[in-house]
């Protein structure tokens, strides 16, 4: 008979093995979804799709309102469900082949549909696109919750570091050799969407590796009592809200960062419209904000380690707003010069990933327990969701005024963000 294992389950060894096998298989999780997600960018490829179709600024303005609406409405009231699971790993996997499945159905749909109906296709494009926002939504949530649980604070960075440089560069080599020659074929879009659902879906068999331990009964049953009827959840947030400024702070800094991304969808159509690029550019606008990502994650992760979240949020939101000033001076100068240097727009969108990562581990920080971590993820979500109201109009005001004004006044926004971030709490030195 084999001896007994010499550790126990709560030993220093034990636990530290498991944490390490864990982080392992997040990153690895991280690194699967971020290959397939290189296949439907939402700052190019998104916008790029809808535009084949219909080209209006008004509907362009709709991707950033059902994007950040889906990931961040659906999320507050599958956070009391979700912090009652004694095990997480499961609504990972079930998240994840709900992402999959959006794409699957785009990519079999879009070609019958492009040749007769193409109404129908623009406006199942954005159903399908809402449904993946929600589902999206909720699986980031779960990771964020999973992170929380399962990795300690001083070891996200690293995670992070490690699931974005290699997620980066395996994304942007399957950007090479699959999604570029995919953009130049007149019917590549199935493609596209086929390629997506298979990443995903590979994704989704990981999370049955992590090693979670299930929480404990009575925890299940405290927020079970507190979380289960959805008429107290407003009340719940606001008195999350009243009880912590740093965390109503950082709600308010996650609005001023919203203009980033209801920005986004319009610089390639200012390049398409304005300059007259081609959709050939899209692809070196792919690699060009994925290896940013990958290079700036080798800084970002290593400092917020040792520097703490704080930090680094406040730097990341700030440089941010360099993004629409760029798109304003490119579009100072001469057209065949300007369409040459556009892809320099898309390196300092490369922190965008990044700073909605570091908005996630710095409210799981920020939250007095783990059994507040989805809550707090879910309110902060909120937060960035909430301005996006105001997407339509953008759109309708880049149709009637034009560009130029609305991206100054985005990046004065994103700059105003910044000021705020300045006085967050650091929650390490608490």
């Amino acid at each position: 008979m084999s001896a007994p294992p010499l550790d126990s389950a709560g030993d220093p060894a034990s636990v530290t093995r498991r944490e390490t096998r864990n982080t392992l298989w997040m990153e690895l999780y991280q690194v699967v979804v971020r290959v397939g997600w290189i296949f439907k960018t939402e700052t190019i490829i998104m916008p790029a799709v809808l535009d084949a179709v219909v080209d209006s600024g008004t509907l362009r303005g709709l991707l950033p309102v059902l994007n950040r609406g889906g990931q961040s409405v659906p999320p507050l009231f599958a956070a009391g469900p979700l912090a009652r699971m004694p095990q997480k790993k499961w609504a990972l996997v079930r998240t994840s082949l709900a992402m999959a499945a959006w794409f699957g159905i785009l990519a079999v749909a879009w070609q019958p549909l492009a040749e007769w109906r193409p109404d129908l296709l623009a406006a199942l494009f954005l159903v399908l696109y809402a449904l993946f926002s929600a589902s999206n939504g909720v699986n980031q949530l779960v990771v964020a919750s999973l992170q929380g649980k399962l990795i300690s604070p001083g070891y996200r960075g690293r995670a992070m570091v490690v699931s974005v440089a290699v997620g980066s560069v395996l994304a942007i080599v399957a950007a090479v050799l699959l999604l570029g020659p995919w953009l130049e074929e007149p019917n590549g879009f199935p493609k596209i969407f086929g390629a997506t659902a298979a990443f995903f879906a590979l994704a989704a068999v990981l999370p049955l590796f992590l090693d979670e331990p299930a929480d404990h009964a009575e925890h299940a049953l405290q927020e079970s009592d507190r979380g289960s009827r959805a008429g107290r959840l407003f009340a719940e947030w606001a008195t999350a809200l009243r009880a912590d400024p740093a965390l109503s702070r950082l709600c308010l800094v996650a609005a001023c960062f919203s203009a980033v991304l209801m920005l986004f969808p319009h610089y390639q159509a200012f390049a398409r419209d304005r300059l007259g690029s081609t959709l050939s550019s899209l692809l070196t606008w792919v690699v060009v904000q994925n290896a940013a990502t990958g290079i700036v994650s080798l800084v970002v992760g290593p400092m917020s380690d040792r520097r703490g979240t704080r930090i680094v949020l406040i730097w990341l939101v700030a440089l941010s707003a360099t993004t629409p000033l760029v798109v304003t001076l490119l579009s100072l100068l001469a057209h065949r010069v300007a369409v040459e240097w556009f892809w320099i727009v898309y390196a300092p969108l490369g922190l965008n990933p990044l700073s909605l990562k570091l908005f996630t581990n710095y409210a799981l920080e920020l939250a007095p327990g783990p059994a507040e971590h989805p809550r707090y993820v879910s309110i902060v979500g909120g937060a960035l969701a909430a301005p996006f109201v105001l997407s339509p109009l953008i759109g309708l005001a880049v149709d009637t005024v034009g560009f130029r004004p609305v991206f100054v006044a985005g990046a004065a926004v994103i700059a105003a963000g910044a000021g705020l971030a300045i006085r967050l709490p650091e929650p390490r030195r608490r």
